[in-house]
């Protein structure tokens, strides 16, 4: 007979249970292979999704944990596909109120997570306003690499490009240089707008501490703006090619979707085409 569980955390924990329950493994991306004693999610698919730990999940059902953090409740209910309103109810069971206007938003809306989950053809990301990752496609994972495993400041794109270059995405001095003025700038406005973030304010700390280009150009300042472009592949399996990379902006947040597309009956398309085989088989 499973343990009653009282107070905030064990309504917390029940909240959660019945919503795992309602997702569906096809709804976010996952096979649903096996047997299942729900229809829903199982625990271990949660914590992928969410970037946490089964036992974590475990302990936060069974009310055995601590207040979870912003951080936390930001990627269960992303992972959960929650509404505006059951978010918001997540975060009041929590104890937690939802970060304010100084902090950076991380929730995705239905719609924008819909596009996530549906359009397979197009290897895509969605970030928040310091370019953290925070959803992807499984084309995503496959062209880039997948993000899953990361975690903290390496999945943000900003950190990732400064103390580690050279990963898939091959750049041209003018399109680094390029890169690097819009990125900076983009974390700059995301300052003004966010004050109150610590998370923000550490990472530009570090970078500017660690990283003498970063500092530089955060100092002169420099400017710069993202632009459609063609970018350089260089896949371990599908070898190099060229392909167009744009960055949406989301309507009503500060999210950003990178998206990479093909031209019909171009290389580019071939070899996307070959990555939807074997990158996904690879992932699975």
């Amino acid at each position: 007979m499973p343990p009653v569980i009282l107070g905030s955390m064990g309504e917390l924990g029940r909240t959660l249970h019945a919503w795992r329950d309602r997702v569906t493994p096809s709804e976010v991306g996952l096979p649903a292979g096996g047997k299942r004693r729900a229809p829903g999610l199982r625990r271990e698919e949660l914590a992928h999704l969410a970037g946490l730990s089964v036992d974590y999940i475990v302990r936060l059902e069974q009310g055995r944990s601590d207040s979870p953090s912003v951080q936390v409740l930001t990627a269960l209910a992303r992972a959960l596909r929650l509404s505006d309103a059951e978010r918001n109810h997540l975060f009041v069971l929590a104890g937690e109120v939802e970060p304010s206007s100084g902090r950076l938003p991380a929730h995705i809306p239905p719609g924008v997570q819909r596009i996530v989950d549906q359009l397979e053809g197009a290897p895509l990301c969605v970030t928040d306003a310091a370019w953290t990752m925070i959803a992807w496609n499984p084309m995503f994972a496959a062209l880039i690499g997948d993000p899953s495993p990361l975690q903290g400041r390496w999945r943000n794109i900003v950190y990732r490009h400064f103390v580690e270059p050279g990963d898939r995405v091959v750049m041209t001095p003018e399109q680094q240089q390029n890169f690097r003025n819009a990125m900076v700038t983009d974390l700059r406005a995301s300052l003004a707008r966010y004050p109150r973030d610590a998370d923000l304010r550490a990472l530009i700390e570090e970078l500017r501490a660690g990283y003498d280009d970063f500092a530089q150009r955060w100092d002169q300042p420099v400017v710069g703006f993202h632009q459609s472009e063609r970018k350089t592949i260089r896949h371990p399996e599908v070898g190099t090619f060229d392909i167009d990379c744009d960055i949406l902006a989301v309507p009503g947040s500060d999210l950003r979707m990178v998206v990479y597309t093909a031209a019909p009956n171009t290389e580019a398309a071939e070899k996307l085409r070959l990555l939807s085989v074997i990158g996904l088989q690879a992932l699975t």
